[in-house]
């Protein structure tokens, strides 16, 4: 399958290469979506401009577990493979943790407390868009405002992904891991 619009071709505008080159691991292609976002350059600098993919109030690891739960939620397997892909070892998840991800609840016991939290979280904004009073009283048990409210502009932001890769049905990049296979229960 053929994505719904196709990507832009090299060469880019200045700015928008050095962008790509900043973002871009030597020798691996540059993303579909990069790519594609790169049709326009003022929506090639807007969605750049919010991304949330630096040193802030969360762990590498709390960071990935919202940006792979919210995109599992909304089953975008395009951005969830590619985060997996070049973080998932790096946020040092299990092979359980990986399918808990994807098919598990935040109630699942391969999680620590914190990891829940975040997970309970992920779905509540996922299924309500909102959260109740008392998972906010959980989430400030372990985080402060400011990674609160950075939880929840990630999760959104990651929700604004989904829709880009799920729209414009992306084709699954070469080389990113896929959903895993569900075990049988």
């Amino acid at each position: 399958m053929s994505a719904r619009i196709a990507p832009a071709q090299p060469p880019f505008p200045p700015a928008m290469q050095e962008i790509l080159e900043k973002i871009t691991p030597p020798g691996v292609p540059v993303l579909g979506l990069f790519t594609t976002m790169a049709r326009d350059e003022r929506l090639f600098g807007k969605f750049f401009a919010g991304s949330l993919l630096d040193r802030g109030h969360l762990t590498l690891r709390q960071r990935e577990l919202i940006i792979d739960r919210t995109t599992a939620l909304c089953r975008s397997e395009y951005e969830w493979g590619v985060h997996m892909t070049f973080f998932g070892a790096r946020a040092g998840f299990s092979a359980e943790q990986i399918e808990a991800l994807v098919y598990g609840t935040p109630q699942d016991t391969c999680w620590l407390a914190e990891d829940s939290v975040v997970l309970q979280m992920c779905d509540a904004l996922h299924r309500d868009c909102s959260i109740d009073e008392d998972l906010w009283q959980a989430l400030r048990a372990h985080f402060a405002e400011e990674a609160i409210l950075e939880m929840l502009m990630l999760a959104g932001s990651y929700r604004t992904v989904s829709y880009l890769t799920n729209a414009l049905q992306l084709p699954l990049e070469a080389g990113a891991m896929r959903f895993p296979v569900r075990a049988a229960t």
